[in-house]
């Protein structure tokens, strides 16, 4: 003999008012639905996407400079927003890079030249290697021009002591 009861919303009547439940194929079929809708949501916001550039355009490797009056002889000038330093010496004016041959850090100008922040490395005032750690000096530009304005291009390295006039 049984002796459980059964629990008190197993054998209360449904009211008529009261709505059908959903059956379990019912649920599955709406819950794809609202997957596929979310799906398609996300393809066109992907495709809205599209017409815009994921990346931004770099700077012209290729660029002029005007050299201040005031810039004594030996002493470096570095244009805004570039990595390269434009000297004025004797023979003319010369571009070096500020980017340091070991691992890639700016340079600084220090009073016998130039010195690596990151790991000591030292150059002369011509960019040769004075202390590494760096491989070797830093590299000459292309640099065209004269009467104080002077076109340089960071992406050609040039033989050392390849200068535009003054």
């Amino acid at each position: 003999m049984n002796t459980r009861t059964r629990p008190a919303s197993a054998t209360a009547k449904r009211s008529r008012l009261d709505p059908e439940p959903l059956p379990r194929r019912d649920w599955i079929g709406i819950s794809a639905v609202a997957a596929a809708a979310g799906s398609l949501l996300f393809a066109l916001l992907g495709i809205l996407r599209l017409p815009k550039p994921a990346v931004f355009a770099s700077p012209s490797k290729t660029f002029n400079v005007t050299l201040p009056e005031g810039l004594a002889l030996g002493q470096p000038y570095i244009p805004p927003g570039r990595a390269v330093m434009l000297v004025r010496d004797e023979e003319g004016v010369f571009a070096l890079s500020t980017v340091c041959t070991h691992l890639g850090c700016l340079v600084r100008p220090a009073p016998d030249g130039y010195e690596c922040p990151c790991h000591g490395s030292r150059f002369a005032p011509d960019g040769a290697i004075l202390k590494g750690p760096a491989p070797r000096g830093l590299p000459w530009l292309q640099i065209d021009g004269s009467g104080g304005t002077y076109l340089v291009d960071e992406g050609v390295e040039v033989p050392v002591g390849t200068r535009a006039s003054l």
